[in-house]
């Protein structure tokens, strides 16, 4: 082996003993908040205004607006208005801390309390790779992406649509996208939100792949709902809300505002609205169900006055994230909010500095559950496959950092200045060979050489890096372990929803 290729060896074990194969992270630092307790009382104050004066339209479902009326919300047409601490009330028998159940039970995670999960971009048509380009996304794309997910140790989730699997009518997408997250990675996944039946579907694929006692009895899916802000749930997400939370599973209510145009152009008021519209949400839920699973989430790009396009990475959105998740807290609700978001259409230096400065604000701001955090480019319109594996490396960055630094007696190393002389050095000090391999973090994506080693190994650009690693993961792919019993149910499953859905009988 040469001296180049040992070292490259050395470097790729060294990296992989970094990878963080924790199902979760348990942060150990302090968070950080931007809001103060009189800003706070500001807040809930408004919010608690919003629904008693304005209210918030539930449309399409008579049987939701009769189980407010019933339980003494006021209901004209489809408004709902509320008295204040009315929806506070009933969200109280929302838990706290839950566990979202994995296919495979090592990979099962914790949502909410001091646990943060980092998960795939969500809902992209597009794609893009170094070599193709840009490009509507394909159910092998989708399937590629859930492998790449899978071998990732810092993606603790393997998502919901990762991209839209164009070559597929609307009405099977959703079979074959939870066919692949059951049979191509055994993390968690997301339930299908865009029709009751699709719901009831993702259900039933859990209970052949997990067992219908233990699904009728655990969560083994976390779905986002959008509001349609402002102040509205529409007849799509509130169906696929009723049926996840009939279900007992997780039910995320995250409302989807543009700054400026679908909230006022500030972030005290957009929190505000947000929050009004999460309490109502999920009192829903609980009505439902008591006990459910439901989560406080958000999604908020300002939008630039300039052009009227979306923006990410800004000052405002991190703002708008640390102030929501101490509103979230509050409620006793765990926190979904966004991680590596950017407007750029590539994975350059743009593409970097946007989606770190989103995911550093998550991280501190100690969101729970962090979407978006692999993968986004141009907005989320497309999924980029380097840029998913530079994401990752992102991640297991921001993961190292949350958990804190050691203060144990064996990392305050006193033995080792006895050991080592003033004025020499610690290279081959004993503390140094016990612990070299996981002092310092150290990715798989930077390039930490000299420029004279950098240039003879070919003096690759860090998405050109990314776009081998890709590949090498792809080819060393290896599925997780499937009875096949269970395998060929599910195989049958999406071959008769099909055939139904399709109107062929056979």
């Amino acid at each position: 082996m040469s001296r180049r290729a040992g070292r490259r060896v050395r470097m790729e074990a060294r990296a992989a003993s970094n990878g963080l194969a924790a199902p979760y992270t348990l942060r150990r630092i302090g968070m950080v908040s931007l809001i103060s307790e009189e800003s706070v009382a500001i807040i809930e104050r408004n919010a608690d205004r919003i629904l008693d004066e304005i209210g918030m339209d539930f449309r399409g479902d008579p049987e939701t607006l009769e189980l407010f009326r019933a339980h003494g919300a006021r209901v004209s047409g489809e408004r709902v208005r509320f008295d204040p601490g009315w929806c506070r009330d009933k969200i109280k028998t929302a838990p706290s801390i839950f566990t979202q159940h994995a296919r495979n039970p090592a990979r099962s995670i914790q949502v909410g309390g001091e646990a943060q999960v980092y998960a795939p971009s969500f809902g992209p048509p597009f794609v893009h790779d170094m070599e193709k380009g840009r490009r509507y996304a394909t159910i092998e794309d989708f399937r590629n992406i859930t492998k790449l997910h899978h071998q990732l140790n810092a993606v603790q989730h393997s998502g919901g649509v990762v991209v839209e699997p164009v070559d597929l009518p609307v009405p099977v997408r959703h079979l074959h996208m939870a066919h692949t997250h059951l049979t191509l990675n055994d993390k968690p996944f997301m339930g299908a939100v865009t029709a009751p039946e699709r719901a009831i579907d993702t259900i039933e694929m859990c209970k052949i792949a997990m067992g219908k006692e233990f699904v009728e009895n655990n969560c083994v899916l976390y779905s986002v709902v959008n509001t349609n802000a402002p102040l509205v749930m529409d007849e799509t997400m509130l169906w696929a809300l009723k049926e996840y939370a009939k279900a007992g599973q997780c039910t995320v209510v995250s409302p989807f505002v543009l700054g400026g145009a679908m909230s006022p152009v500030s972030v005290a008021a957009t929190l505000a609205q947000v929050l009004a519209e999460v309490l109502a949400s999920v009192a829903l839920i609980q009505l439902i169900r008591p006990g459910a699973p439901a989560v406080f989430g958000t999604f908020f790009s300002p939008l630039s006055l300039k052009t009227g396009a979306p923006t990410f990475g800004t000052p405002e959105g991190t703002q708008f994230q640390m102030c929501a998740k101490t509103l979230a807290d509050r409620l006793g609700l765990p926190f979904h909010s966004v991680g590596g978001l950017t407007s750029s259409k590539v994975p350059d230096a743009q593409a970097g500095y946007e989606s770190q400065s989103q995911l550093m604000g998550a991280a501190l701001a100690g969101v729970n559950f962090i979407i978006h955090a692999t993968g986004c480019l141009e907005g989320l319109l497309t999924t980029g496959y380097e840029k998913i594996v530079m994401d990752a490396d992102r991640c297991s960055a921001m993961q190292r950092f949350v958990q804190g630094v050691d203060f144990s007696e064996a990392a305050q190393a006193m033995e080792a200045f006895h050991e080592v002389e003033p004025g020499g050095h610690f290279l081959g000090a004993k503390h140094t060979m016990d612990n070299f391999e996981s002092a310092f973090w150290l990715g798989d994506m930077s390039d930490n050489g000299t420029y004279e080693q950098w240039s003879a190994e070919g003096a690759t650009w860090e998405h050109e890096r990314a776009s081998a690693r890709v590949k090498k993961l792809l080819d060393t792919y290896m599925p997780p372990e499937m009875d096949v019993a269970t395998r060929e149910a599910l195989d049958d499953f999406v071959a008769r929803r099909t055939r139904e859905i399709e109107g062929d009988p056979k």
